[in-house]
């Protein structure tokens, strides 16, 4: 072996021995060590694009995901078409749901609370009825990509479900409720929250706090296209 070629060893440790990744047709498939609950909160920008990207990174194994949305309704600051959701359709696997009311509760935008309070209710029975058909679900072979989630997926992501419990229209007994729910090879992401989860800490197996150095919007900037929504 010449002196400017690595070592075997080298190659070994390295990311794909040492070639380039290329990208490959995506086929359903399974993963073989899903079954954790992670949680992410914080009171900076990037929650949801986490979770999506990491849901994104699922499906492109061919691992069926779904994601469900809470509180998620809009403002005068978003617009009715959002990238994700564009982005969610176009590719395999990865599917999405939005239950939230517009507006957002307890900010005096004009939205009503009673409705807040309902479509949190009803994010919570939808969180179970998919958490159920996943349980009636082989989680250990492919699902079809195209299936609907009632078919059982792999990955189940409840986005702004932890702001719907610190704002009282879920309790934590309700998320206590979702994790005892899930299936043991179900990976369940909740998200959401600018309060610490404490209550969390024995229930999850990762939790990471998104926490904000900086942000625009302190100074009067809006939601951008492309980068809020």
């Amino acid at each position: 072996m010449s002196d400017d070629q690595p070592s075997e060893s080298t190659v070994e440790n390295t990311p794909g021995r040492g070639r380039s990744p290329e990208a490959e047709t995506i086929e359903p498939a399974a993963p073989e060590e899903f079954g954790l609950v992670q949680v992410w909160w914080g009171d900076g920008k990037g929650k949801t694009t986490a979770t999506l990207g990491m849901g994104m990174r699922a499906a492109g194994h061919g691992y069926r995901v779904h994601v469900l949305q809470f509180m998620k309704g809009g403002a005068s600051s978003v617009e009715a078409v959002r990238g994700e959701y564009n982005a969610m359709a176009a590719l395999p696997g990865i599917s999405y749901e939005n239950l939230g009311h517009y507006g957002w509760h307890g900010m005096a935008d004009g939205s009503d609370e009673a409705d807040h309070a309902a479509q949190a209710q009803a994010g919570l029975e939808r969180a179970h009825e998919l958490l159920e058909a996943a349980d009636g679900t082989d989680l250990g072979s492919p699902i079809d990509l195209d299936a609907p989630p009632e078919d059982g997926v792999h990955m189940l992501i409840l986005d702004e479900v932890l702001y719907a419990a610190d704002r009282g229209l879920l309790s934590e007994d309700d998320i206590y409720g979702l994790i005892d729910a899930k299936p043991t090879n179900l990976e369940l992401v909740l998200s959401g929250s600018h309060a610490e989860p404490a209550y969390l800490e024995d229930r999850a197996d990762l939790i990471t706090n998104v926490r904000k150095v900086k942000h625009p919007i302190d100074d009067g900037q809006r939601a951008r296209r492309g980068t809020e929504f």
